[in-house]
Order: structure tokens, then sequence, then C-alpha cells
């Protein structure tokens, strides 16, 4: 691990990650890389001493190529040529990609039977490290969804589980079944609703790590950080990516939180990890909060 890579630990469960992680989706989806190329933008992140991937069986083009992410990182941890045993990796289940699209699946039966194809996938020696319900159902309820979950911990399917795209309520109402060792839910300078809703103070209250998905606001909103001025001011100022300072920023609102920028060149992920030694005062924080 690089000595500059800081650790917190994941939820309460006495294990360190990295303080950043990788985002596996943009080498499985649309204008994914050749294989080659992402297993080296894996290995890289390894190098930085980035210890937490995250990834899904929907992160694929379509249902024809479901669970292609998790093999691709299966496939680079094997081939890793340091030590990759510290390495957690995060997977969720209940999203479909017919023709590419996404929908909501939280059929018990279903799931029981992702949860198995993901334990293949990703090598199917241990268990999977966490496992996330990638967004409720309204066609089922969370205790129907999660019942098989529960059942893939005790047979050891299943280490960890988190919940993803939750509400303080589902959460709760998760915890009720089995632990819950994470949250994953949108939050960027564009997206604020953990901030108002509950769900990042609920983290802290119950030492849950939150995981920030698109932190960067997505596809269409990542080259649009340069027309914040607070953002591309703090920036230039301190010689860094407009990125950096919006991973800073995420770091500054809470100890709970785990930034996972996706990445699918070196350099992205080369760049994510410098965050790490960017540091924001109140005051710089509360410029991009008004900004945003």
């Amino acid at each position: 691990m690089t000595k500059s890579m800081e650790t917190k630990q994941l939820g309460k469960t006495g294990i360190f990650v990295s303080a950043i992680g990788l985002g596996g989706m943009p080498m499985s989806i649309y204008n994914r890389p050749p294989e080659s190329e992402s297993i080296q933008v894996i290995h890289r992140a390894l190098d930085l001493g980035i210890t937490f991937i995250d990834t899904a069986d929907s992160y694929c083009k379509d249902e024809s190529d479901k669970h292609h992410n998790e093999q691709l990182i299966h496939k680079a941890l094997a081939s890793y040529k340091g030590d990759s045993s510290q390495v957690i990796v995060a997977t969720k289940g209940g999203l479909m990609r017919p023709d590419g699209n996404w929908t909501r699946n939280g059929n018990p039966e279903h799931l029981r039977q992702t949860i198995k194809v993901s334990f293949e996938a990703l090598g199917g020696a241990k268990p999977i490290d966490v496992w996330q319900y990638h967004s409720p159902d309204n066609n089922y309820t969370i205790e129907e969804s999660l019942a098989p979950v529960k059942e893939a911990v005790e047979a050891g399917l299943i280490r960890f589980v988190g919940v993803s795209n939750f509400s303080v309520e589902q959460i709760k109402r998760a915890q009720d079944v089995v632990d819950i060792v994470s949250v994953q839910n949108q939050y960027s300078p564009w997206e604020r609703q953990p901030e108002i809703d509950g769900v990042l103070e609920y983290c802290e209250q119950q030492g849950l790590t939150f995981l920030p998905w698109s932190p960067f606001g997505g596809r269409r909103r990542h080259q649009n950080l340069e027309d914040i001025p607070a953002i591309a001011q703090l920036a230039k100022e301190k010689g860094v990516s407009v990125y950096n300072i919006v991973l800073a920023w995420l770091c500054s609102k809470s100890p709970a939180i785990l930034p996972i920028p996706g990445a699918s060149k070196i350099s992205s992920i080369e760049d994510s990890a410098k965050a790490i030694n960017v540091k924001l005062s109140d005051e710089e924080v509360r410029k991009i909060d008004r900004a945003t």
C-alpha cells in the first residue's frame, strides 16, 4: 500500500480499506475500454493503495453480458503481481439490463440466483466481501427481498451486506432482517439529497459507511465541473483537478463517506487517488455548498 493512501473502517467491521475506492462501472458499460486496458487500470489502483472496489452484477451492456464487471475485477485481482489479499470487493444485485436499460428486480428468487452467480463470477473461493441490494423494488417488501440475502450470509456466500438507493426508513427495515455495513446513494455537488433526507446523519449515528455514487454528476455532468466557479477557482489555487476538489469536498462532509469514483483510464484513477492529499477549510467547503 502506498504511504499516502489513508484508510478508514468499513462500517463497524474492524476491516480498514482505502479512504478512496474505485468504481468499476465505466469499464463494463457503453464505451468500455478493451479488457487489457481495464485490467491495467485496476492494477494501477492497487499499486496506489486502493483496497476497495465497487461493482454490480448489472455493470454490463445488457442481460446477455450480465456479471461482466465482476468477472473483470476477479481476473484483474487474480493476475495482479502484488498482494491483493486485503482488497474488498463490494458488488450489488437487484437491477436488470434489458436492451441496455435499467429496471429493478427485487424478486427473492432472482436475488437468490444472482447472488450465486456473483459468488462464482468473483472467483467462488471465498464469500462475497460486500453484497448490496441495488435498489428497492416496490413489487416486493424489503423483508421479502432481503430474506435470500440473509440466507446467503448464513450459507457463507456473503460476508457483509449493504443497501443502495435507500431512505432512512428503508435502511431501518433492512437492519431488522440482516446486519448492514454500508449505504450507497447518489451524492454530488448537484445531488445533495443525503444532507437533507437524514441518510448521511443516520449513517454517522449507526457507524455505517456511506458510498456516494456518481460523485462527479455522471456522464452528462462531469464535464461541467469547470463551470462551477467555486470549484474551478479552488482547483486552480491548489494546483489540482476539479475532480480532486469534489472528492475532497465529499470527504469533508462526513467521516462516514468513502468516495468510489469510476475510472476507465489509468490517468483517471491516478488523479482520484491524489484527492486524499487535498484538504479543504470549513470556509472552502461552505463556498462550494453555496455555489451548488
